[in-house]
């Protein structure tokens, strides 16, 4: 593949993205869409309200129209026609969820020159909204991105013919309740953290499903794993491991499963350059910055840590450019 062409203008475009991003980034944190969606406001009105610095907010809102993201009349500003969709708290497409996760790691991200020095993860610094906001925003960020993909590769995956899922990091159990619709006779175990168990509980429950999940409280870095489950889900969780601790988590599904269970892993999947698939090498830095030892593993790597927990029949079900590629194994 040939060398791009690089100019100045297209480098110092490149450094200079950051900008728009700030701008977008603080007015999320302080939900300033959602504010305007209810009634148009002055600079000066909106300041009060939030108790912000007045010239500040004044220039934040005139670099936000300048973008097109609202719209100034006289010395009122507004939301335009279509983006309270998108940028409302309320709304059910909401995407505010995502830019706030977004925006924390953007926090991590300016800390890169540390970093690199340093070989720790950045400052976890929270957001305005404080730390179980920013949980709260990665929890719904994930169900965002993970909504519409689910079914659509479980459809792909089928036949599953499974039983009993166990669903590791389950988050707020968007991939539970799409096995569970995929599967109308099985159960499942939803396996995370105490703090998410509550989220996951209101949706499952929320969408039909709570009697037929079980929901686990614990850490898989120190925790055993509920036993049973003849299919294990291990969604978007590799990447934050090292290989260390992914072998030893393999190792933990393995002894958990049933015999002749399969475990499937939905993750990056670099080639063997490691700098493809592009937003997979970006990602790793995106690791890089938040974990101690987490990044993107091909999948000559994922094999290999497999064999090593004992599975077998290891396969590259499905490729992909980013998040959504799948390792499927089995436990002999």
């Amino acid at each position: 593949m040939s060398p791009k062409a690089w100019s100045a203008e297209a480098i110092l475009g490149m450094l200079s993205s950051y900008q728009p991003a700030c701008v977008l980034a603080a007015a999320v944190d302080w939900d300033i869409f959602t504010i305007l969606a209810e009634a148009p406001s002055s600079a000066s009105a909106l300041a009060r309200r939030l108790g912000l610095d007045g010239r500040a907010t004044a220039i934040l809102l005139d670099s936000l129209t300048a973008q097109d993201l609202l719209i100034k009349e006289q010395s009122l500003y507004r939301l335009p026609a279509g983006l309270a969709d998108l940028l409302v708290e309320s709304s059910p497409h909401s995407i505010l969820p995502i830019l706030r996760h977004q925006t924390n790691c953007l926090r991590r991200w300016v800390q890169l020159p540390q970093v690199l020095k340093t070989g720790s993860p950045a400052d976890r610094l929270p957001s305005v909204r404080g730390p179980a906001a920013d949980q709260a925003a990665f929890i719904g960020a994930m169900h965002g991105i993970n909504e519409s993909a689910a079914p659509v590769l479980i459809a792909e995956m089928a036949p599953l013919n499974f039983h009993h899922l166990l669903d590791i990091g389950g988050a707020s159990g968007t991939w539970t309740i799409a096995f569970l619709h995929a599967a109308p006779d099985a159960r499942a175990t939803l396996f995370d953290l105490p703090e998410v168990i509550p989220l996951a509980r209101r949706r499952l429950t929320q969408a039909g499903f709570a009697d037929r999940v079980t929901f686990a409280a614990g850490d898989f870095y120190r925790d055993l794993l509920p036993t049973g489950a003849d299919l294990v889900w291990l969604s978007a969780i590799t990447h934050q491991n090292s290989r260390t601790q992914n072998r030893d988590l393999f190792a933990k599904i393995h002894s958990a499963m049933a015999s002749a269970g399969r475990l499937l892993i939905r993750d990056v999947v670099m080639d063997n350059s490691r700098v493809q698939p592009l937003r997979g090498a970006m990602f790793a830095v995106n690791m890089l910055v938040a974990t101690e030892g987490g990044g993107t593993y091909t999948f000559d790597e994922f094999k290999a840590d497999l064999l090593a927990a004992g599975f077998t029949d290891i396969t590259l079900f499905r490729r992909d450019d980013f998040m959504n590629s799948i390792i499927s194994a089995v436990k002999a």
